[in-house]
């Protein structure tokens, strides 16, 4: 076996991950061409890789260990750097961060044929693994190293099925023809060769007369038959066709060894925080899983830091001017709420949105409703005449911003919510989660808040046009209530709009021709410009605070985009439904850009399917199952590329709980039955880029493809 356990299940002849990276120290400090090419981390663009980045570039640099990380965008970019690494001859250490778990990457076709000396490690939280990464012998299996959380653990019988099938012959093969037709007396004195370490025979042939035939040792166990045969095939059928789901973070995993290594603090403490954050956020893993790893975090935070000021009930009191601890508290499942109105938050929230119909005039009237009901929200038409004018335009509580407003407005908003939310169907308002303080130098900030501005980093920093609310410009101040464009900060920001102004250069010196010939030919270098760009801005934010409280101003025009654009799709009845499937796509409006972005558009499908799940039936997962989803197909339409960005999610009807994603293997099936020309621009595999012609013909196979699963 060929994966690494957790420290926890490790022995002595079982390595572990502090094994594993005293042996990529080992190899960078006896290596003669010691470079940041000799070890090379290549990163998936969400939060959790990018933490994982984080922590790992921290520890390499804590052992004087040069190394160089590289942001890529998906399978295809996977393959072109693939064939650059082929060049590199110090190159003695590759990790990959949230890629590669379903690739069979022992296999020529990626890393089988590079150097001896180089060792692949795949930290990634993606399921289900590859069998042959996990379980291949000799020397391409040796090469790529799994570091597992424990599931590998459970897959014994379909270790067994893989082995058996990889390395024993077909029944009907050449082999078993002669074997066949040999007289008995041959049979007796026939030559037996011994199996190999790894349990794959050797090659037929070498050092034996063409007359004579091999035969397996007594040791070894009878050819299985037909009928063995077929149930290890529906064992592995069953391992990879089930759908696509997450184990432990990849920041989790690197946080272990951390432990491991005696070397955690509240910095690596805290990225972990932000990866299993963003996979409670994204409903990656169920409330189940996190509360599980959240107990494990609660514990180390406790252990790390001082106890919390005893009336500081909410996390919100620094001990110091440079107190940068770590405190636990219950989160609100309202948008941002510490840093916009409370009005706000909650309209933007998926979770009051879906249980309150805000894309509808009568829905928006609930939520007044309920905060009114809350004393929060003055009725003007019980004013008191007598006020004087400026009284009269006063603002509400709700529309103050969440900072603003009277300290026992906030004190008692929990207690509150806790008593009137039940009547409006809302049960789950809050969950366990974490803050970070920062001294004087800013309020503290929320584990959740923090993973919606390093999404927004990742996914609006550069390549698209972004419109941000200016602060204090709402109710007529500063021009008005006007905004202003987003410029991300720093020399990304700078370099963003050098890029810019020299695009208007050259629009001006060779007129409209050259520019659309630049359009056309240079379209998939300009996608990976701006997402090298977003993810080494938010790769900064991580240790900038300043730099992370300004994006939350653009997640806050994210959130806002994605709330109309999803109230527009219910509000026009933009959703078919055609074969069990609810399909959105998306032509026109004024967002068409931004959800051009995979990430954008997953949350919208998030968005939507929160919004149909108390509103619609559900649909059968499987033919063999009676489990309830909710199947979504959300395409988005790239006017400049000329073609659609399509995902596809199985949501489920009971709210913190996550089904399997099996569009993963109907979009790989479809494109093939089809024969549409796509890109994976994702490491998901739920999410595919089709050409504009070939789009419907997709879809029908899709539809089709995914009765079988």
């Amino acid at each position: 076996m060929v994966f690494l356990p957790p420290p926890h299940l490790a022995s002595a002849t079982r390595p572990s991950y502090a094994e594993a990276y005293s042996n990529i120290l080992a190899a960078h400090r006896r290596s003669p061409l010691t470079s940041a090419s000799s070890v090379i981390i290549l990163v998936a663009p969400d939060v959790d890789a990018l933490c994982a980045a984080k922590m790992l570039a921290e520890l390499l640099k804590q052992d004087d260990v040069m190394h160089r990380i590289v942001p890529l965008s998906g399978i295809a970019d996977l393959e072109r750097m693939r064939d650059e690494l082929m060049t590199y001859a110090e190159l003695h250490t590759l990790i990959l961060l949230n890629i590669g778990a379903i690739l069979d990457l022992p296999s020529a076709e990626w890393f089988g044929d590079f150097s001896p000396q180089l060792r692949v490690h795949i930290i990634d939280s993606s399921r289900p693994q590859n069998l042959s990464s996990l379980f291949a012998g000799g020397e391409g299996g040796e090469r790529v190293l799994i570091w597992d959380d424990g599931g590998a653990e459970d897959l014994e019988e379909e270790r067994k099925a893989w082995e058996t099938l990889a390395y024993e012959p077909e029944p009907d093969s050449d082999e078993d023809s002669e074997e066949e037709d040999l007289p008995e007396d041959q049979e007796e004195d026939d030559e037996y060769e011994a199996g190999s370490a790894s349990g794959k025979r050797r090659s037929l042939g070498e050092g034996r007369s063409p007359g004579k035939r091999r035969r397996l040792d007594a040791d070894r166990p009878p050819r299985i038959s037909r009928e063995q045969r077929d149930q290890y095939h529906a064992r592995l059928d069953k391992h990879y066709l089930s759908g696509t789901w997450f184990g432990q973070s990849a920041a989790g995993t690197v946080y272990i060894l951390a432990t491991v290594l005696e070397r955690v603090d509240n910095n690596l403490l805290w990225l972990a925080i932000l990866g299993l954050t963003y996979q409670y956020m994204r409903c990656l893993i169920s409330r189940e899983e996190y509360d599980k790893y959240h107990s494990i975090y609660y514990d180390e935070v406790f252990r790390l830091n001082p106890p919390p000021p005893a009336n500081d009930t909410q996390g919100l009191a620094s001990l110091g001017p440079d107190d940068n601890s770590l405190r636990a508290t219950d989160e609100l499942r309202f948008a941002l709420f510490r840093h916009w109105t409370l009005y706000d938050a909650m309209f933007h929230s998926s979770y009051v949105g879906s249980k309150m119909g805000i894309w509808k005039e009568q829905g928006r009237k609930r939520l007044t409703g309920l905060l009114a009901k809350m004393g929060y929200v003055v009725p003007f038409s019980k004013i008191n005449q007598r006020l004087t004018l400026l009284d009269s335009f006063s603002i509400p509580q709700t529309q103050q911003p969440y900072s603003h407003m009277d300290m026992d407005l906030k004190r008692q908003l929990r207690t509150k919510l806790d008593i009137i939310a039940p009547e409006y169907g809302m049960v789950e308002l809050s969950y366990p989660s974490f803050v970070r303080c920062y001294g004087y130098h800013t309020q503290p900030l929320s584990a959740a808040d923090a993973v919606e501005a390093l999404n927004a980093l990742l996914d609006a920093a550069t390549g698209v046009r972004m419109e941000v609310e200016v602060e204090g410009a709402r109710n007529g101040g500063e021009w008005f209530g006007g905004g202003r464009v987003w410029r991300a900060s720093g020399k990304w920001g700078a370099r963003e709009v050098k890029e810019q102004q020299d695009e208007g250069h050259d629009e001006d010196a060779n007129a409209e021709g050259r520019r659309e010939e630049v359009d056309t030919e240079a379209e998939g270098k300009d996608r990976d410009s701006w997402l090298v760009r977003n993810f080494w801005n938010a790769f900064d934010a991580l240790e900038d605070i300043m730099r992370l409280r300004e994006a939350l101003g653009l997640a806050m025009s994210v959130q806002k985009a994605i709330i109309r654009t999803g109230s527009s799709i219910i509000d026009k009845n933009d959703i078919r439904m055609t074969k069990g499937h609810r399909v959105v796509q998306l032509k026109q409006g004024p967002d068409l850009a931004l959800f051009t972005h995979p990430g954008v558009l997953y949350r919208l499908g998030l968005w939507l399917a929160d919004a149909l799940r108390d509103r619609v039936s559900g649909a059968n997962v499987g033919r063999r199952t009676k489990k309830k989803s909710l199947p979504l197909i959300l395409a988005c339409w790239n006017e400049r590329a000329r073609t659609y960005i399509v995902i596809g999610m199985n949501a489920a009807l009971d709210f913190g709980d996550v089904k399997k994603n099996e569009f993963g293997l109907a979009f790989l099936d479809a494109k093939e039955d089809s024969g549409a020309r796509t890109r994976h621009s994702s490491f998901d595999t739920s999410i595919l880029e089709v050409n504009e012609a070939d789009f419907d013909k997709f879809i029908v196979e899709v539809y089709r493809t995914k009765e079988k699963y």
